[in-house]
């Protein structure tokens, strides 16, 4: 039992040249890419809203808030879409560029983050893992917003 507990897993996507990953309990659905509909004076790294089956959902561009190149919409291996993420009972969704996979990580293998790491503050880094090909950064979804960011993207729901 104690084994099943020192693991969880992720769900790993591109965002320009790094793989990140955010834990699959947070995670409420990937969907393709579609129109996002501007908001007027919304924060410069919320891109807008898309209706998702009824529901409207802010969506989030984490190449502008951590002032990441993306890859170009029509480079060959981009596959964007959004991810839909469940903060605090809301949803949000993030732009990413490619989906990877869905890795186990065992919480042993999850080092502290450095100070700064490819632009990002470590703040809003949970742990850098160490993979074949290079590494594979935990993202905190809590912390990539305080609480007064928090609730303006919700009120824009």
């Amino acid at each position: 039992m104690a084994a099943e507990e020192s693991q969880f897993q992720l769900v790993t996507f591109q965002l320009g040249e790094e793989l990140y990953g955010v834990n699959i309990m947070d995670v409420k659905e990937i969907v393709r890419l579609q129109n996002v509909r501007v908001i007027p004076n919304a924060p410069y790294y919320v891109e807008g809203i898309i209706n998702l089956r009824g529901e409207i959902i802010p969506i989030i561009d984490l190449h502008k808030r951590f002032r990441i190149q993306a890859l170009p919409r029509d480079a060959v291996d981009f596959e964007g879409g959004f991810i839909i993420l469940n903060i605090d009972n809301s949803k949000i969704g993030i732009i990413i560029d490619k989906v990877a996979r869905v890795v186990t990580v065992k919480a042993e293998d999850v080092k502290d983050p450095p100070q700064m790491l490819s632009g990002i503050g470590s703040e809003y880094i949970e742990g850098v893992i160490r993979e074949e090909t290079g590494y594979l950064i935990m993202l905190n979804i809590r912390k990539l917003f305080n609480a007064k960011e928090l609730q303006k993207i919700i009120e824009i729901q």
